[in-house]
């Protein structure tokens, strides 16, 4: 297997480097912190990593910090890199260096991920890829080491913008298992009932399915995905409502909420804590 370049060991990108480390694929990370992993070597700059790979992950937390890393990789790539952006960057911004890295001879997938921190641990995320059917192709082995399902979107830049709708329709789900469990507590109705009845009934989603028992009834909120993030992709739908012309109301609405969620709890809120600011609970 070629050597892999990781750049980004946050939150999701360590124990998904760790994964790959782990089945002995050739590392070398990059982390802006400082981060790195045990035994694996460290690359100096930017410019260094792509003198050693061909093969590029980028786990950044935001298509302007993306940017940033591809400037100072660009001048260095060798012919036939392939870049791996597995973030939730903006479609728009994808696309713009899919066709600078062309022009370069080089390729680019956008590979964002579903699921929490334990299945970046465990290796059993949902990862939608977009891009040329040769690069996935090139590109999977390494995925799935990564994600149990891959799912191939169509051209550079789908993934992205799925990946944003995705977590839209989330956030929807979000909102909705929090006001209603506000509501059913302010009947005094048993929270642990309601979410059996929720689960056996139509209004079953991944929120009141991994959420509402776990983190919104416990008020543990360590769902695993920041507060900001959620805003970020929301604002990303929210561009892409732009672009379309599309009208999109709920769309609106929960940009607003998570907007003041975030003025109140800060970006590093855990998202699950939408729930505690719309019940008044919000720390000061």
């Amino acid at each position: 297997m070629e050597p892999v370049g990781f750049i980004g060991l946050g939150m999701m990108g360590r124990p998904m480097a760790m994964n790959l480390a782990a089945r002995q694929v050739p590392l070398i990370t990059l982390d802006a912190a400082g981060v790195a992993l045990e035994g694996v070597p460290v690359a100096g700059d930017a410019a260094a990593l792509a003198r050693g790979c061909r093969l590029i992950i980028l786990m950044l937390p935001d298509s302007r910090t993306v940017g940033a890393v591809m400037t100072a990789l660009l001048p260095a790539l060798q012919p036939g890199s392939l870049i791996v952006d597995m973030g939730s960057s903006e479609p728009g911004e994808t696309r713009r260096w899919a066709l600078a890295l062309a022009e370069t001879g080089s390729g680019m997938l956008d590979a964002p991920v579903s699921g929490s921190v334990p299945k970046a641990r465990d290796g059993t995320l949902a990862i939608m890829v977009g891009g040329a059917d040769a690069d996935i192709t090139r590109a999977e082995p390494v995925l799935r080491h990564m994600g149990a399902t891959i799912i191939r979107t169509g051209a550079v830049g789908s993934a992205h913008a799925m990946k944003a709708l995705n977590n839209y329709v989330y956030a929807a789900g979000l909102l909705a298992v929090s006001e209603a469990a506000q509501l059913a507590e302010a009947q005094r109705l048993d929270l642990g009932i309601f979410a059996q009845v929720l689960n056996a009934s139509s209004g079953r989603n991944i929120a009141s399915e991994t959420k509402l028992a776990q983190e919104i009834t416990s008020r543990r909120y360590a769902g695993g995905f920041q507060l900001g993030l959620m805003r970020k992709d929301l604002e990303t739908a929210g561009g892409i409502a732009a672009a379309t012309g599309a009208e999109a109301p709920l769309l609106a609405l929960l940009r607003a909420r998570w907007s003041a969620a975030l003025a109140e709890l800060g970006p590093r809120a855990d998202n699950t804590e939408i729930h505690r600011y719309i019940t008044g609970k919000a720390k000061p």
